[in-house]
């Protein structure tokens, strides 16, 4: 494992690490590890599969049929 320094961070952000690593139960360091990691990890790239099968189902066909009223022709004046 690497190590990492990091300096010249404002003293609030440290504040703020140490209180929420104290509300996760850890330590600062390892609150620290887990914001990287969090931030940096790529994110799992769906398939087009899982793409598709994510969208919800908003009804049938008939639903968005297209309806002739004779409007059509007037769309462009």
């Amino acid at each position: 494992m690497a190590n990492l320094l990091v300096r010249n961070v404002d003293e609030a952000i440290v504040q703020t690490l140490r209180e929420r690593a104290a509300a996760h139960g850890r330590s600062a360091e390892a609150e620290h590890r887990d914001i990287l990691a969090k931030a940096l990890r790529t994110p799992q790239r769906k398939t087009f599969a899982q793409v598709l099968m994510s969208i919800p189902n908003v009804g049938a066909d008939e639903d968005f049929a297209r309806v002739d009223d004779g409007e059509a022709s007037n769309v462009f004046g």
